[in-house]
């Protein structure tokens, strides 16, 4: 008679006990990554044969409304993946870490030989690792398909959502909401609590990054700026060249948060446990 070995441990626990999230998360990521090939290898090609009609007939200022459309719409995918950190930060102070030590299921599963370091370590690494693959997914793909039509795509470099999402910044992101809801949910040990203070935190943290990017490198020039450049509230401004620098440093400063956030959670919960 065969015997069936079915997976064992915490962190299957963990991905069966979540399993829906995940899904979820899979699901968005595809269908991001879908949305952005159809509009890069199908749309742009409608768009660029409806000027084509249009000028053959009525002069060279024709498809701005369909172009405006595929720009519109190719900033709504950087968008949803981008603010998608305020899902993760409530997920993971309402669920993945608050709920269980609001119920008494955390406490439960550190008496079956399970130490709370282990089961915290365990409960960030995996939706840790499922963001790291999202956003390794996610970013090349976004990259080829922002770069692909740039002639539809207009002056966009600058704008909040599309900055990060042509980079690893939008999966710091997602990373320090993690971290920072694993927290709160320690902190308040009451999830609907802990779901609210750690999007109102990432809200706020992302507002104060946002208002003082155009710091984060020195700026060139004075006047008015040129087509492609980023003008900033001194007058000055910084070109496309600048983007990798100012992207890493603003990684650099979430992934410091998250470090922080997550050193402050594993300190918190040896202390309460001690």
């Amino acid at each position: 008679m065969s015997t069936v070995i079915a997976p064992k441990g915490l962190t299957w626990t963990v991905l069966r006990l979540h399993r829906t999230a995940l899904i979820v998360w899979a699901v968005f990521v595809l269908a991001c990554v879908g949305y952005l090939v159809w509009l890069t290898e199908v749309t742009a090609d409608s768009v660029y044969a409806a000027q084509a009609v249009c000028r053959s007939h009525s002069g060279s200022f024709c498809g701005l409304m369909e172009s405006r459309a595929y720009r519109e719409s190719m900033s709504w995918i950087s968008t949803f993946f981008y603010y998608s950190f305020w899902a993760v930060a409530a997920w993971a102070g309402g669920s993945l870490i608050g709920r269980e030590l609001e119920s008494g299921t955390a406490r439960l599963a550190w008496t079956q030989h399970v130490t709370p370091t282990r089961w915290l370590a365990v409960k960030l690494a995996v939706p840790a690792l499922l963001i790291v693959l999202g956003g390794a997914v996610f970013v090349p793909v976004y990259r080829w398909a922002w770069s692909a039509h740039r002639d539809l795509m207009g002056d966009d470099w600058s704008f909040p959502d599309v900055f990060a999402a042509r980079g690893p910044a939008v999966v710091a992101y997602g990373l320090c909401a993690l971290a920072v809801g694993a927290l709160a949910a320690l902190l308040l040990r009451r999830s609907l609590p802990a779901l609210g203070v750690s999007v109102a935190a990432m809200i706020v943290l992302n507002q104060y990054i946002e208002r003082h990017r155009e710091d984060f490198w020195p700026t060139v020039g004075n006047g008015w700026p040129p087509q492609d450049l980023w003008q900033t509230r001194a007058g000055t401004y910084h070109t496309p060249s600048q983007f990798w620098p100012m992207h890493l440093v603003e990684t650099g400063i979430i992934l410091t948060i998250t470090a922080l956030a997550t050193t402050a959670a594993f300190r918190l919960l040896r202390r309460r446990t001690a």
